[in-house]
């Protein structure tokens, strides 16, 4: 008689790469294009429509401060989703964070301005700024760990990368779409050229708010299809999944937490010095109170749009390196040549227009460098049991320290150096000598194990951290 045909082994369901890298992509370029177009309506539009004040600089100042308060928020979207994501996994969370970011997005678009509802207005797109920074606390972490969870060996950094690309391509999209409603509706013949039409500043800037909910409905039917990471289903089944990740994260892995909040600060400062501040720099007029470069808007996008081309590029290139030669490796020399870059912003900007779009294009270019290995390096540092709520606190508290802060501060040293970014210049410069401290006393990553759960500890090898790390 015949053995019996053996069974096969249940096979867990596994993404395609494609899937996983799309779902990854897509989701941060939503929510990247998301906040950048607030960005952009700070400077063009929101200080006159929700911030009136007789004084351009304070109305500025005040719209920068609601778009840094959303930076507030994003720890605590880490917090929040991070508990989810550690706990029902990084697929719903995802899902629930897009639709989160989505609709804040929208009802921006739809808001009532000062003229009309007074201070009610003005409130309420602080309660959707804090949505959009809420919900963007809960993505970037997901969106990192569903590429490297799902990484081939050998290829974290790279597959980690696609995440960071997003930043990019959401500058590119949401500034495009700018650009093409303001070649629709031009500034008046003799007005101002720095300034938007009245056309723009009555409805055409609700456009790209509007129009997120096209792009978030494509999201949500990608990531709708993943399933659930192989790491984090061992770790579910091995009942090694946490009932307060945050306790968990705090108590364990607290020396992770800060190394990690302060390597990633110079990325923080750089990314929205060149992406936010420059902007009012590139368009305030040679003659103001406190003058800048004096760029009608369209063209200085226009410039921006190029450097962010090598942003891009050097997302994509950064990946292979820090797989090759190490994270903290290559992100150790790329931080030195960001504390060069902020020491050279004047006599790169005194050379001309030639000038301006090469400080652009270095500035652009360093972000990508450094931002692309974060997308790997981050989640490497913490166990899959606390891993979501590692790196999103790590990445979003990062955020208050240099991205909340960031323009407003650039704006009062703009101001104190007399329409020079010399002061500016220094202050990312010493932001950067910050992080090149967490770098050099932490250690290498890209050896550790995602399956084995286990990262080591501030100054221990992480190619140990397997055995001696505890995930229970």
């Amino acid at each position: 008689m015949p053995a019996p045909a053996s069974v096969p082994a249940p096979q867990t369901p596994v993404n395609p790469r494609s899937r996983v890298l799309v779902a990854s992509l897509m989701g941060t370029t939503i929510e990247f294009y998301d906040f950048y177009i607030y960005a952009t309506a700070a400077v063009l539009v929101f200080p006159k429509l929700f911030f009136p004040s007789s004084d351009p600089t304070t109305a500025l100042l005040s719209s920068f401060a609601v778009f840094g308060a959303a930076m507030v928020a994003r720890p605590i979207g880490a917090v929040f989703f991070g508990h989810l994501g550690d706990r029902l996994g990084r697929k719903k969370t995802l899902v629930i964070s897009l639709l989160t970011m989505g609709i804040a997005t929208f009802l921006i678009g739809a808001l009532p301005t000062y003229a009309q509802a007074g201070w009610v207005a003005t409130a309420l797109l602080v309660l959707m700024r804090l949505a959009q920074g809420f919900a963007l606390g809960g993505e970037w972490s997901g969106a990192a760990l569903v590429a490297t969870e799902n990484a081939p060996r050998g290829k974290r950094a790279l597959w980690g990368t696609f995440p960071q690309l997003g930043a990019p391509l959401g500058f590119i999209i949401g500034n495009g779409l700018f650009l093409i409603i303001g070649a629709l509706l031009p500034s008046e013949s003799g007005a101002d050229p720095t300034q938007p039409s009245e056309a723009f500043a009555n409805w055409g800037w609700r456009i790209p708010f509007l129009f997120s909910a096209v792009m978030v409905a494509i999201g949500l039917w990608v990531r709708s299809r993943l399933v659930e990471s192989t790491v984090f289903t061992r770790t579910r089944e091995a009942g090694k999944v946490r009932k307060l990740p945050l306790a968990t994260v705090v108590q364990g892995h607290w020396k992770q937490l800060v190394l990690g909040t302060f390597i990633m600060l110079a990325t923080y400062v750089l990314f929205y010095l060149m992406t936010t501040f420059s902007l009012s720099y590139g368009r305030a007029a040679k003659d103001a109170d406190v003058p800048g470069l004096g760029y009608s808007y369209t063209t200085f996008v226009l410039m921006m749009i190029f450097g962010v081309l090598f942003f891009a590029v050097f997302t994509l290139v950064s990946g292979p390196l820090a797989d090759r030669y190490g994270r903290r490796a290559t992100l150790v020399w790329i931080t030195v040549a960001i504390v060069v870059f902020g020491l050279l912003w004047v006599p790169l900007i005194d050379m001309g227009t030639l000038g301006v779009v090469l400080w652009l294009v270095l500035g652009f270019t360093l972000m990508g460098m450094t931002f692309g290995p974060m997308g790997a390096l981050l989640p490497e540092l913490f166990p899959t049991s606390v891993r979501y709520t590692g790196s999103g606190i790590s990445y979003n508290v990062s955020s208050i320290l240099g991205a909340a802060v960031a323009p407003f501060i650039a704006v009062a040293l703009w101001e104190a150096g007399d329409g020079s970014p010399w002061l500016v210049g220094v202050y990312l410069s010493a932001m950067a000598v910050l992080t090149l401290a967490a770098l050099l006393l932490s250690k290498e990553t890209k050896d550790v194990s995602l399956e084995e759960q286990g990262s080591a500890p501030a100054g221990e090898d992480p190619r140990t951290a397997a055995a001696t790390s505890s995930v229970s």
